[in-house]
């Protein structure tokens, strides 16, 4: 699943530059003056204002230099930073989500103890205190957040809609009359590209939340019930609802994230599940789309609140092995500089820092993202972020054989019970 969440672009390693392996030692970076930051990339808006970060940084100490690693995300997540943390030249600096992930970044060894620069240094005063409640351990602050992301709603075409004489749907039934109406005005409902199964993943999974509960949704994925019970395969039987009325693409399984959005930035599709990170990705892709988004309709008959949300905190991780933490600290606090802040606002983004609450223009969608995600009355996690990875690599795979149309929602259960083993 996407860091701010983001959309996927090739990787970038902007400001990279030929470094000597002498003094390096693998997964503790290197011993030199290059301050290296990696992270998914958070899309172009996003990286104007980081490169802008390094650049002030290295104004200010001009014996370092910054080196900036924006891989593909879908590498990132799975292979691309755990190969990064246990190679030469690991980064100092990396983006993480809070939850699962954090914590094994914490036992592995690569999550250094952040409380005295928070409480006493050169984080002091930037945030909330009650934000780091999240990305605590063992008494530790592990992670400076960042942003905190709806990871999934259901976005849509303003005009599309109009122009078809529909209003946006707010319960299942109309969900799936929504589907068939734009299916008989030639126009896919829904885009997704689910190729790498976060995409499609994330928002099932949030759909099957509803429908079991949030209690089993997440004792289950903890690894502490099996998912071949009358209640996930309920669950899976509304996401057959999706397939039957054919509400997604036909290309959804075989097309990546950048490409679903592709379909709903050139008007082909009138809705896209994903997170909030659209609202910084169409400035660039596009800047005159009038769109806005809902939350999951009511599933009927679900045991889950109806009312939940799809979210999770993101932010950075400085590398216990690192040996320039103090400079990591210091340009964490530049990071969230007011200025920076503002910056990062004008590119779609808000951060959890202070200053974003102060005079600043957020965009509405963005701001009712927020109030969404704040007011909700439970909050679902990610599964590949909230839990194991193998567990929801697992559980994506199932869902995306029912929205395909290959397995029934009782054959992909088994087989995902069976793969869990």
């Amino acid at each position: 699943m996407r860091h701010h969440p983001t959309k996927a672009v090739a990787a970038v390693a902007a400001g990279a530059v030929a470094l000597a392996l002498a003094g390096c030692t693998p997964g503790g970076g290197a011993d030199d003056n290059t301050l290296r930051i990696a992270m998914g990339s958070p899309g172009e808006a996003q990286i104007r204002v980081w490169d802008s970060v390094a650049e002030q940084f290295m104004k200010d100490h001009p014996d370092m230099k910054v080196e900036m690693n924006y891989q593909d995300d879908d590498l990132y997540q799975t292979i691309g930073l755990p190969n990064l943390l246990n190679g030469r030249n690991a980064p100092d600096i990396y983006f993480e989500w809070a939850g699962s992930r954090m914590e094994t970044r914490y036992a592995d060894g690569f999550a250094a103890d952040l409380t005295d620069a928070v409480q006493s240094g050169p984080i002091k005063d930037l945030f909330d205190p009650a934000v780091f409640d999240s990305v605590t351990v063992d008494e530790k602050i592990l992670m400076i957040p960042h942003s905190e992301d709806v990871t999934n709603v259901l976005w849509y075409n303003k005009a599309i809609f109009a122009d078809a004489g529909i209003t946006p749907p707010t319960t299942w039934e109309e969900l799936l009359d929504t589907c068939d109406a734009l299916n008989a005005e030639g126009i896919i409902p829904i885009a997704s590209g689910n190729k790498d199964l976060w995409a499609a993943g994330n928002w099932l999974a949030h759909l099957t939340s509803r429908v079991v509960g949030e209690d089993v949704y997440d004792s289950t994925l903890a690894g502490d019930a099996t998912f071949s019970t009358p209640e996930w395969e309920k669950a899976f039987g509304y996401v057959k609802d999706l397939a039957d009325h054919k509400c997604v693409n036909d290309s959804v399984n075989a097309i990546d994230d950048n490409e679903g959005a592709q379909l709903f930035f050139q008007g082909s599709a009138a809705m896209h599940a994903i997170g909030s990170w659209l609202v910084s990705w169409a400035i660039d892709e596009a800047p005159d789309l009038d769109f806005d988004y809902i939350n999951l309709p009511a599933i009927p008959g679900g045991a889950g609140d109806q009312d939940s949300v799809i979210g999770v905190v993101t932010g950075y991780i400085v590398n216990a092995k690192s040996t320039k933490q103090d400079a990591a600290a210091e340009f964490l606090a530049l990071l969230n500089s007011e200025d920076n802040v503002k910056a990062f606002i004008e590119a779609e983004l808000t951060p959890m820092a202070l200053s974003a609450s102060v005079g600043q223009d957020i965009d509405s969608r963005s701001a009712r993202l927020n109030d969404l995600l704040h007011g909700a009355p439970a909050i679902v996690l990610p599964p590949d972020t909230g839990y194991d990875l193998e567990t929801a690599n697992a559980l994506y795979s199932a869902l995306a054989e029912v929205l395909g149309g290959q397995k029934s929602p009782a054959d992909a259960l088994a087989g995902l019970d069976q793969k869990l083993g």
